[in-house]
């Protein structure tokens, strides 16, 4: 599966003040964004990935926001996105792209 380049997500975290898109696991709690796009990162397994998550709901221009962490670590990830919640791991919410809403 391809994906339309963009610019470079940060590594840190990121406040809804910024408007570059990042990946979902960079994303701040609560912080509206929309999905980009899906981007591999290179490993073996993430077309798979991908596929799936494409298949519950993570397509381009979808309303998505993490409404939890895991406790006492980041891992699971809590997402909405659409009307539906999914803990995700930190590698899986990598390949979302998102931007700020």
């Amino acid at each position: 599966m391809s994906a339309v380049p963009l610019s470079a997500a940060s590594d840190a975290a990121v406040s809804p003040a910024s408007a570059a898109p990042l990946s979902l696991d960079r994303l701040a709690l609560h912080a509206p964004a929309t999905v980009l796009e899906l981007r591999s990162l290179g490993q073996p397994d993430d077309n798979e990935r991908i596929l799936r998550l494409t298949e519950i709901g993570f397509v381009p221009g979808e309303p998505v926001r993490v409404i939890a962490h895991g406790f006492p670590g980041r891992e699971p990830i809590a997402v909405r996105i659409g009307r539906s919640t999914f803990a995700l791991r930190a590698h899986e919410a990598a390949l979302v792209k998102v931007a700020l809403a």
